[in-house]
């Protein structure tokens, strides 16, 4: 803790940084110059950072990267939560004090975060953080969250419904299980064998993933499927299809396939992230937190999260 009060003490502050692509091993906690909030800026002393697959996916290699508008160095991290502590002229909506949860495209994981009063994930983006919601928690929304909103608003999801969501146990499963449930719909999430009672913590009823999939559902006592969403690939729409689910209903995230509609964070409601943050807030909707690291522990926490095999967020605490 000495070290970041003299950080902050010396105009500088901390931020997990990259000077090259790469994996885990390529970031770094420097020392860079602390940011000033502009006009129509605020900025967020930032507490809490989600980590999401993205993150490190996005940063992989130059050419990814580029995909994505960054080029070297770059930040690190994009969903955050925290307390506005400056407030740019133009910052309308927003004072000192404000606890605040958001998105900053690849430059979340630091001391401080500045961000637009009216922004979007380029530029940074916050939201009021709802009594009730604790910053770890509120660290994880963004964009798992809006992504599993965007989603289902294709699926448009009903109590007639019993919906296959490919890949459940991911971090963006954990928002798409429980909102679907809350629609009403009965939920089949597939997932390993390691994942069947996280899945099951979340409302779903587990199935394992991989072959014979198919023959699984078909002993399930579940009513025919009416919907999917495939959170991995393109495996969850084939099975759906040959089950007879129409290319209207069934959406992806991470793969094009053709007469299926693909969903992003981006094509998210506006309201959706303040909808999903009121659930964690009245406890309707959980938000498992699987692990949490200091920042100096950043390349341990990544190498956790982007083995794919934990079961609920990984957050780090600033």
């Amino acid at each position: 803790m000495q070290q970041h009060d003299d950080a902050l003490q010396s105009g500088t502050s901390r931020a997990v940084r990259l000077e090259s692509f790469g994996g885990p091993e390529v970031l770094d906690l420097q020392a860079v110059p602390e940011p000033q909030a502009g006009d129509g800026q605020i900025r967020v002393r930032v507490t809490a950072a989600g980590l999401n697959p993205m993150d490190w996916f996005m940063t992989t290699d130059a050419e990814t990267a580029a995909r994505f508008g960054l080029s070297l160095p770059c930040g690190f991290g994009t969903d955050y939560a925290g307390v506005v502590d400056q407030v740019g002229a133009g910052g309308a909506g927003y004072t000192v004090g404000d606890r605040v949860f958001g998105a900053a495209l690849s430059r979340a994981v630091a001391d401080f975060v500045v961000v637009g009063a009216n922004g979007n994930i380029v530029s940074g983006v916050a939201h009021h953080t709802p009594d009730g919601l604790d910053d770890r928690a509120a660290a994880t929304l963004s964009i798992a969250g809006s992504t599993a909103a965007a989603a289902l608003a294709v699926l448009d999801l009903g109590p007639q419904d019993t919906v296959l969501i490919g890949g459940a146990g991911g971090g963006v499963g954990v928002f798409a299980v429980q909102l679907a449930r809350i629609a009403g719909a009965h939920v089949i999430g597939t997932g390993s064998p390691s994942s069947a009672e996280h899945l099951r913590s979340l409302g779903a009823e587990p199935v394992a993933y991989g072959d014979g999939l198919i023959d699984r559902l078909r002993t399930l006592d579940a009513g025919p499927v009416t919907a999917a969403l495939d959170l991995h690939g393109t495996d969850t729409v084939h099975v759906a299809r040959e089950l007879g689910v129409p290319d209207s209903r069934i959406c992806t995230i991470a793969a094009v396939v053709d007469g299926v509609q693909a969903a992003n964070g981006a094509s998210a409601a506006p309201d959706a992230l303040e909808n999903i943050a009121r659930l964690v807030a009245a406890g309707r909707l959980r938000v498992p937190i699987a692990a949490t690291f200091a920042v100096e522990d950043i390349r341990a926490a990544v190498e956790l999260q982007a083995a794919r095999h934990v079961h609920g967020k990984v957050v780090i605490d600033l």
